[in-house]
């Protein structure tokens, strides 16, 4: 698989101008050591999860410190949170010095919490996500966009496998004291069957056996290592009475068909989850343009409690772009219905109106669907999104 440059690398460089350390979170295997190494070549570079690199940390962090050589790249740096008190020291004797630290690491809590306690206005933090399809023609909804994934699709199945048993005994052992382990396999598929749904904390404690105070904090610790995918509802005077609980997406749409047993395109095409693993691939793309342009994640959904439904509201350059999924790539008018009732409530706000659709052969950019109502594809709309 030839290489791939990712978005984020220009963020990433710049942000090295003008801070002493950058730091990069994300899930595991997304391509966070592949990313740094890239960007800086030259750096040195260390991996914190040799056992006896670590007892040399604790033993003795200081002139462990003083051994490094400027800049380097301190992988897994979540393993030595004892660093970031050091780290910051260096930082403050030479302040006007800048991209000498560039740290990543796989498990977001425990690692914004360093950063936080010892890092606060020394480093620019970033997050990666897994391969976008602007970056990748090679990722699909079948395959999702891990780089191991769409370098070798034919092993996915085994990668998924291999990556969740990884992820349990790693990460969740690492971040919550998960006793028994099945259990929390099985909440993992049956996250997958809640894909796209309102979240119902209710809904999994019942068939696991947990409380729902468990399952808040598993859901967090999927959220946290960046598996999951929280999409609050979308608050303001519509004079509606809106609901109020948020909806959950698996971050990767491979993920979320290996969890769910679709093996194939063809068994993809003809299951009932379709419709919510596009919705949520139309999710995760659209995360993943603003974070690789740098902005803050803002992606929201509209529910009432009489049932009207747009699937996303996104603030887009003093716009707010309500968007519709369908999974169909023949669009008809009935089906911008509630796009227009919500149209209605945004009177004083600039809104546009965008129906997404699954790709066509003659691959429309944009078109008509309805008054006020267009229609598009997903890498039509973050064509222009990015542009």
């Amino acid at each position: 698989m030839k290489i791939i440059s990712r978005r984020l690398r220009g963020q990433l460089k710049f942000a090295a101008k003008n801070f002493a350390a950058v730091v990069l979170t994300g899930p595991r295997r997304c391509g966070k050591t592949h990313l740094l190494k890239q960007t800086w070549p030259k750096a040195s570079y260390l991996l914190l999860e040799d056992p006896d690199v670590l007892l040399r940390i604790k033993s003795d962090p200081r002139s462990f410190i003083d051994s490094l050589q400027l800049p380097i790249i301190l992988d897994e740096i979540q393993n030595a949170p004892e660093l970031f008190a050091y780290i910051r020291t260096r930082i403050d004797q030479s302040p006007r010095k800048t991209g000498q630290w560039l740290l990543s690491g796989s498990q977001e809590a425990p690692l914004m919490h360093g950063v936080s306690e010892s890092m606060a206005g020394r480093a620019a933090v970033f997050q990666l996500m897994p391969l976008a399809r602007e970056e990748s023609d090679r990722v699909t909804t079948l395959n999702g966009g891990f780089p191991e994934v769409l370098a070798r699709p034919a092993a996915r199945r085994i990668w998924f496998s291999s990556y969740i048993q990884t992820y349990l005994e790693r990460d969740v052992r690492a971040v919550l004291n998960v006793r028994n382990l099945s259990t929390f396999r099985r909440f993992l598929s049956l996250v997958a069957t809640r894909h796209g749904q309102i979240l119902n904390r209710s809904d999994f404690a019942a068939p696991l056996g947990l409380t729902v105070p468990a399952i808040s904090e598993w859901l967090s610790v999927l959220e946290t290592t960046g598996l999951l995918l929280i999409v609050p509802p979308y608050f303001s005077n519509l004079g509606k009475r809106i609901i109020k609980s948020p909806k959950l997406y698996l971050c990767d749409s491979g993920l979320a068909c290996y969890l769910l047993g679709i093996q194939s395109q063809a068994e993809l095409l003809r299951s009932p989850f379709l419709g919510a693993i596009t919705e949520g691939v139309v999710a995760a793309e659209l995360v993943k343009a603003q974070i690789n342009s740098g902005h803050r994640r803002e992606l929201y959904f509209f529910r009432d409690q009489q049932g009207l439904e747009v699937d996303f509201i996104y603030p887009h350059r003093g716009q707010t772009l309500l968007i519709e999924v369908k999974s169909s790539s023949t669009p008809i008018p009935a089906m911008a219905k509630p796009l227009q009732q919500l149209v209605a409530a945004f009177k004083n706000t600039p809104t546009r109106s965008i129906l997404v659709h699954a790709d066509t052969r003659s691959n429309p950019k944009l078109s008509a669907l309805a008054p006020g109502i267009e229609a598009t594809t997903l890498d039509a709309l973050v064509a222009e999104i990015i542009a």
